[in-house]
């Protein structure tokens, strides 16, 4: 095991490495969290709901913000349930469609049952280029979704792809996964306030 102050060298550089990241996002990302926003308030607002879909750490955090939304943010701000759903969770339907049309269509063939013109696709890729979101994003700009992104890096494919995206700036996987669900606490709560202000 590494010595305790090589442990601590480590412990304070991801630390500021964090630091150093939520400041870069501190002055570049608030006017794309507010578009973002915008567009789940304008679906929400129409009777539309909010699909999350993502791999890995980023399926783990598509259900966390999906149970944000439906349960709830803060247990001190009381409001009716939001319409979101993870399409992560259901293990005979992603197996189903990955045995029988190809895992790169795991989330895409979801949207084709239950999305509707109206809705919201919000795909998280660390990467920009995961072929499952890619997918999920094309099925939904056929039916008349619109499409967001958590991304970080360059964007990736998906960059180009979505209505709206927001890109955390680092290259370190670790930092744009931490980055996306501050993102995501920051969205829900804009959500609930603007749904259901409390005076």
């Amino acid at each position: 095991m590494p010595a305790k102050s090589t442990n601590h060298t480590i412990i304070i550089r991801e630390i500021e490495d964090n630091i150093a990241v939520k400041q870069r996002m501190l002055k570049q990302l608030a006017d794309s969290i507010h578009d973002v926003a915008e567009v789940f308030l304008s679906s929400l607002r129409s009777g539309g709901k909010i699909f999350f879909c993502g791999n890995g750490g980023s399926a783990a955090d598509s259900q966390h913000l999906a149970t944000e939304l439906v349960v709830r943010l803060r247990a001190s701000y009381p409001r009716p349930a939001i319409p979101a759903m993870a399409l992560t969770v259901d293990t005979s339907t992603l197996t189903a469609a990955a045995n029988d049309y190809g895992f790169e269509k795991i989330f895409s063939r979801q949207i084709e049952a239950h999305g509707r013109s109206g809705d919201v696709l919000c795909g998280i890729s660390t990467s920009g280029n995961s072929a499952n979101v890619i997918e999920a994003v094309k099925s939904a700009q056929e039916l008349g979704l619109r499409s967001v992104a958590f991304l970080g890096g360059s964007g990736g494919k998906l960059k180009k792809m979505v209505d709206n995206s927001i890109i955390i700036p680092s290259d370190n996987t670790a930092r744009i996964q931490e980055g996306h669900i501050l993102v995501g606490h920051i969205l829900c709560q804009l959500v609930e306030e603007n749904l259901f202000p409390q005076s």
